[in-house]
């Protein structure tokens, strides 16, 4: 897909003043996700994603992968129960026309578990994706591998799982400035805050499901943003700060986050940091 049409998609729309949870996830959906857009299309490449394709896709947030994995010819299903504002920006995406039949052939959104994307009259999948990247707060691992073992009976035998997460903290300039969630969320410390990424935070997951990892792979993905405005609005709408906001309040998290950012501002007014994402590909049993 090119960016223009990316583009197209991601249009930008002020938030609903007073209504939160879309002012969130309209930020995730216009600033934040199109980050992730190089590690998408590094693994679709390397799987060669296209119109044999059934791709079941955990935790689908707003829908930008499957828009970028259907722009190849792959029949898409999205599943989410955490975010009901991103998954209404997923059928705005994927659904725009009701009455399509052919779009709704190739595109499913289901607000659910895994167990509800199942389709007893349709082929198993061939292709699970758990695209929203862990290794960056203690504990968001934790009940991705139930994820992943309800879904795999859905896909065919050895069928590739793809599973993401940050790259070293070396290597991702955006650490220094993550490091204040953990500064303003202590004493909480508990699930929540920021930690740096593990070597083997991938691997650990794959292995608790059942999966044989088959391959691994690094993708840079910059995050750049038009100001520092919209950057606080991007790293926000992640859920990085939600233990930080928790533990003292916006103002401050706004406040701390924007002086962090001031050292990856450019003389123009944008702001950029270099960033190394990492993904594994497992299989099936």
């Amino acid at each position: 897909m090119t960016a223009a049409l990316v583009r197209q998609h991601v249009r930008h729309t002020a938030p609903v003043p007073g209504a939160e949870p879309r002012a969130r996830a309209r930020d995730w959906s216009e600033i934040q996700e199109r980050m992730l857009v190089p590690l998408y299309e590094a693994v679709y490449t390397r799987l060669d994603v296209g119109s044999g394709t059934r791709m079941l896709a955990l935790g689908c947030g707003s829908g930008l992968a499957l828009l970028l994995a259907a722009a190849r010819g792959a029949a898409v299903t999205g599943v989410d129960s955490s975010c009901p504002e991103r998954l209404a920006l997923a059928r705005q995406r994927l659904l725009p026309e009701p009455w399509d039949t052919r779009t709704r052939a190739t595109a499913r959104i289901v607000d659910g578990s895994p167990r509800d994307a199942a389709c007893p009259d349709s082929p198993a999948y061939t292709l699970v994706s758990a695209f929203e990247p862990i290794g960056c707060l203690a504990g968001d691992s934790e009940g991705l591998a139930g994820l992943l073992a309800s879904a795999t009976p859905l896909a065919e035998h050895g069928a590739p799982v793809v599973l993401a997460g940050w790259g070293p903290p070396e290597r991702c300039a955006t650490s220094s400035v993550l490091r204040v969630a953990t500064k303003l969320a202590d004493p909480l410390r508990g699930p929540g805050s920021w930690r740096p990424a593990l070597r083997d935070d991938l691997e650990e997951v794959a292995q608790r499901a059942g999966l044989r990892p088959d391959g691994s792979g690094r993708v840079a993905c910059p995050f750049g943003y038009a100001d520092l405005d919209s950057a606080v609005r991007g790293l926000l709408s992640t859920g990085l700060f939600d233990a930080a906001v928790a533990a003292t309040d916006r103002n401050q998290v706004d406040k701390e986050l924007t002086e962090a950012l001031h050292a990856h501002q450019r003389p123009d007014g944008t702001v950029w940091m270099p960033n190394v994402f990492r993904y594994l590909i497992a299989r099936t049993p």
